[in-house]
C-alpha cells in the first residue's frame, strides 16, 4: 500500500501512482511489488487481551474499489448509511445489519439514469446525513440528496470537480469540498449553489483524498491541499483565517508536498489538525492562533480523548500525545508499514484497520496490542466509525463489519 498522489495542470490531472519514492501514501497498490519497505508480519504468538465480538457483516456494491478513495459509512438514529463506486447507496440497521433499503443509480428511473457507463454513477464523497436528508458525492462532480428513510431522490447539483470526501450538513446548508481545491455552500432544500471558496493557489502535487469538512459554531473548517488549517464562514464561504500545519520546504517536488489530508478535530474551542511532511498543531478556533505545534508527517485523521490525541504517522507508527502541549506519551511501532487508517478510540482501546484487511485495538493507556479481528482480506483505507459501543469497519470492496467490545 502506497499513496496515490496528483499531478494536477491547467487543462488535466494526471494520477502518479508509482513514485516508488514515496512510501507513505494510502493507495491500494501491491507492497511486494512497490513499497521500499514490507509491512511488519503480525505475531503469530498474539495474545488478546481483552475480548472483541462481531456483530454482524454487510456489503455494498463493489465499495471503493480501485479508486483510491476512502468510503466510510455514516450514522444518524440507529441508520447505518454507505455507498459505492459502482453506484449503490444503502441504508442498514446499526444494530443488526439488516438492510433497509438498497437504490443503484444504474436503474433506470433513478434520476432518469439508464446508461451503465455513465461516469457521474460513480459514488465517491460519503454518504453525508443529517435529520432526513443523505448527501452523496461522485467522481464526475454531482452531488445528490436522498430521502433518508427511503433513498428517493429530492435533488441534484453540479459542481467543477470529483467529490470524494464526505459532504457536511448544516442547517439549511450542504457543504463539499472538490478536488479542484474549492468549497461550495449548497442549498439543503433544493441543490442550489449559494456560494463558492476557491483556493487561489493548488499545489501541483497533493495526496489522492480530501480529509472531511467539520463544522461548528457557523464555521467551516478544513485542511487544505497546502498544508493549511483554514476557517470559512458557513453563510457565505468567506475565508476567516488560515494556520500552517506544513510548510511545504524540501530539495523535490515530492519533498515539498504537504497535504493535510485528515479531519480537523474540535474539543471544546480548540482545534487539532496535522498535515503530509508536516505538524500536529492545537488552534484556538474562534481567532485561529496558534497554540502549539510538534512535528508529526501523516496523511490520516487524527482522534482525541479528554486527555490525548491519538494519530498513525507516515510510516505506519501508532502514536499518543499529551493534549495540552503535544507531548510524547507512547509509540507503538508493531503495526509498522502496515499502512494503517486513521485511529478511532472505542472505550479505552484506540481501532486501526490494516492493508491485509485486519483491525487492531491498542490500549490507550500504553499502547499495547489487546485484540485482533479479521474483516476480510482487502485493504481497509477509511478511518474506523465509533458509535456508542459499536466501531464500523469498512474495507474497499465494500464489506462492513460491526465490532464491539465484550463478549455480547
Amino acid at each position: 500500500m502506497k499513496p496515490e498522489v496528483n499531478k494536477r495542470g491547467a487543462m488535466n490531472r494526471v494520477w502518479l501512482v508509482a513514485l516508488t519514492s514515496l512510501v507513505a501514501l494510502a493507495g491500494c497498490h501491491s507492497f511486494k511489488k512497490e513499497n521500499v519497505q514490507p509491512p511488519t508480519p503480525l505475531a503469530k504468538d498474539f495474545k488478546p487481551t481483552t475480548q472483541v465480538t462481531r456483530v454482524w457483516t454487510a456489503s455494498i456494491g463493489k465499495g471503493a474499489g480501485d479508486s483510491g478513495v476512502r468510503l466510510r459509512p455514516a450514522f444518524a438514529d440507529g441508520v447505518l448509511y454507505a455507498a459505492s463506486t459502482d453506484g449503490k447507496l444503502a441504508a442498514f440497521d446499526a444494530a443488526s445489519g439488516k438492510t433497509l433499503w438498497e437504490k443503484s443509480s444504474r436503474t433506470q428511473g433513478w434520476f432518469g439514469w439508464g446508461d451503465k457507463k455513465r461516469a457521474d454513477a460513480l459514488y465517491a464523497g460519503g454518504p453525508g446525513v443529517s435529520g432526513d436528508l443523505v448527501v452523496i458525492g461522485t467522481l464526475d462532480g454531482h452531488i445528490y440528496g436522498v430521502n433518508a428513510k427511503d433513498g428517493s431522490p429530492r435533488w441534484e447539483s453540479v459542481v467543477n470537480s470529483e467529490v470524494i470526501s464526505a459532504p457536511a450538513i448544516a442547517g439549511n446548508l450542504v457543504v463539499a469540498r472538490t478536488q479542484d481545491g474549492r468549497v461550495y455552500g449548497i442549498d439543503s432544500s433544493n441543490g442550489e449553489r449559494r456560494w463558492v471558496y476557491d483556493q487561489s493557489t493548488v499545489p501541483l502535487l497533493s495526496l489522492r483524498g480530501n480529509g472531511p469538512l467539520l463544522i461548528a459554531n457557523g464555521v467551516v473548517f478544513l485542511g487544505s491541499d497546502a498544508g493549511k488549517l483554514v476557517a470559512l464562514r458557513l453563510d457565505n464561504g468567506e475565508k476567516l483565517w488560515e494556520q500552517t500545519l506544513a510548510s511545504g520546504e524540501g530539495r523535490t517536488e515530492i519533498d515539498r508536498l504537504s497535504d493535510a489530508d485528515g479531519g480537523i478535530l474540535l474539543d471544546g474551542s480548540t482545534l487539532y489538525g496535522a498535515a503530509y511532511h508536516g505538524n500536529l498543531a492545537a488552534v484556538d478556533g474562534p481567532s485561529g492562533r496558534p497554540l502549539w505545534s510538534r512535528p508529526f508527517s501523516t496523511f490520516t485523521s487524527i482522534d482525541v480523548t479528554p486527555s490525548a490525541l491519538y494519530g498513525v504517522n507516515d510510516e505506519s507508527q501508532v502514536w499518543a500525545f499529551d493534549k495540552n502541549g503535544g507531548a510524547d506519551m507512547w509509540k507503538n511501532d508493531a503495526l509498522k508499514y502496515r499502512w494503517l487508517t486513521g485511529p478511532a478510540v472505542q472505550g479505552d482501546y484506540v481501532v486501526v484497520g490494516d492493508l491485509e484487511g485486519y483491525v487492531h485495538w491498542l490500549q490507550t493507556g500504553d499502547g499495547a496490542l489487546a485484540a485482533r479481528e479479521r474483516l476480510s482480506k482487502k485493504p481497509i483505507r477509511a478511518q474506523p466509525l465509533v458509535v456508542g459501543d459499536t466501531v464500523y469497519v469498512e474495507d474497499v470492496k465494500g464489506r462492513i463489519g460491526a465490532y464491539r467490545l465484550g463478549g455480547h
